[in-house]
């Protein structure tokens, strides 16, 4: 069977501090166990695979850490601290299995901690007392440098400079969505294709003469912007969970967006990724009404890749944006091992649930509510939504999304450089302060976790 290569761009990279590894492993339990009872009520003959190592980045991100800590340490047990803000330490799901799973590991220990439980002793950075030989930092340069505001800072700082924080904080710069221009406009030679591809043209947005998606002249981006506002996004060069965001065709007052942007002063333009391309439908359940129907939702699709290449993938679904933190929910994947269309295979499954009657959903609904809340699918917000059928990917799409994601490290060690010889510092727009503390940890591709979100169709768009 002949497959076509996936559609659609990233629209960001997350090269500071990327998660997700825990929920995809919660949303495929979910998955597996609404498809085993599906699969059986209706007699469906698709064979689905929920257990591929890609669908699961936990184990492959604590193996990385491992590996990390090895280089630094050798035979030295680790122990691995996971420093997150203080407010989130009971709330963020993901984060308390990861120590979890840590902590069962043979001869490895792992805390969960806030950054006031992080001290300085005998130069070395501890917590109780206890020597830390690896910490993954849960929030960016930014956020650290306005908690300094209120906890000291000096154990974290002490960290980085000793090479103790995964990922290295000198990643983030290169993670600004302002670089997305030098990788659409001045820098574009020097990147792979699946790279230059995934790539949405991007602009810094201001009063300005530039290029544009066609490579036509545009004399005004602002007036450009305006003149074509139904298809176009704008973005905070360092917003992250959706926040800040303005879309074009959501917003009525033209004059009041652009002016919010422009005022803000860090924002990008890019045109939006048609969206027809990350969309699918899902059979869906609204208990109020009392209804089961087809519903459209936005996905995305974000792709773990380190030193080692593609280690997992998270699918989220939603509105746009579709962050978690807006809102939206983590969905089950599934390879797709019969030899059929993603297109027929998502119809016949569509069916099948829709042709399973309201009362059999509702009840299956309310066994999958209550999974989630054992197993801890919950972030800030509460529960996370899932979906009734997976989505669905084929093995070809997999070795296709592993070739992009070992082109994006290099690419991401490319613009490092670029960064650090000063010729991306337009793009960037960062403080003095967070650039120092860049600075103190280059990243010069060591082991290391980065992410990027892609609104990518397989076969299922609308």
């Amino acid at each position: 069977m002949k497959s076509e290569q996936f559609l659609g761009c990233h629209s960001e990279w997350n090269l500071g501090s990327p998660g997700g590894w825990d929920y995809q492993r919660m949303a495929q339990v979910i998955g597996r166990f609404s498809w085993e009872r599906i699969k059986k009520a209706a007699g469906i003959d698709i064979e689905l695979d929920f257990d591929h190592t890609v669908l699961n980045p936990l184990a492959p991100f604590a193996e990385m850490l491992l590996r990390a800590h090895k280089k630094r340490f050798g035979k030295e047990k680790p122990f691995i601290v996971l420093v997150a803000e203080e407010e989130t330490l009971d709330k963020v799901g993901e984060n308390i299995h990861f120590i979890e799973h840590i902590n069962k590991l043979p001869g490895v220990e792992g805390r969960l901690v806030g950054p006031s439980s992080l001290e300085l002793k005998d130069g070395n950075v501890c917590v109780e007392g206890k020597k830390a030989t690896l910490i993954f930092m849960d929030f960016n340069n930014n956020v650290l440098l306005k908690m300094g505001e209120k906890y000291d800072i000096a154990p974290l700082m002490a960290a980085i400079r000793n090479g103790l924080v995964v990922n290295p904080r000198g990643m983030e710069p290169i993670g600004a969505k302002g670089v997305f221009e030098a990788i659409t406009g001045e820098y574009k030679d020097l990147m792979s294709e699946t790279t230059f591809k995934r790539t949405p043209w991007t602009r810094q947005f201001y009063k300005r003469r530039t290029d544009g998606p066609g490579g036509e002249d545009i004399p005004d981006l602002v007036k450009w912007a305006k003149d074509n506002w139904q298809n176009v996004i704008l973005k905070p060069v360092h917003g992250y969970s959706g926040k800040g965001i303005i879309i074009g065709f959501k917003e009525a007052d033209i004059d009041k967006s652009v002016k919010r942007a422009l005022d803000a002063g860090d924002y990008i333009i890019q045109p939006l990724i048609p969206t027809k391309i990350w969309a699918e439908e899902f059979p869906w359940i609204d208990k109020e009404k009392g209804h089961l129907f087809i519903k459209r939702w936005q996905t995305d699709f974000r792709c773990f890749v380190t030193d080692r290449g593609i280690i997992g993938f998270v699918t989220r679904f939603g509105g746009i944006p579709t962050n978690v933190g807006c809102g939206g929910g983590v969905q089950p994947t599934a390879i797709l091992r019969s030899r059929i269309p993603v297109k027929d295979a998502i119809r016949i499954l569509n069916d099948a649930i829709i042709g399973l009657g309201y009362d059999y959903i509702s009840s299956l609904q309310d066994e999958i509510d209550k999974l989630s809340i054992e197993i801890g699918n919950v972030y800030l917000l509460g529960p996370l939504m899932s979906t009734l059928r997976p989505r669905l990917i084929t093995p070809l799409h997999v070795k296709q999304i592993k070739e992009y994601g070992e082109n994006l490290w290099r690419d991401a060690m490319k613009l490092e450089e670029l960064w650090l010889a000063g010729k991306l510092s337009k793009y960037t727009q960062i403080s003095d302060e967070e650039a120092g503390v860049a600075k103190m940890a280059p990243w010069r591709g060591s082991i290391a976790l980065i992410a990027a979100d892609g609104l990518f169709g397989f076969g299922g768009s609308l």
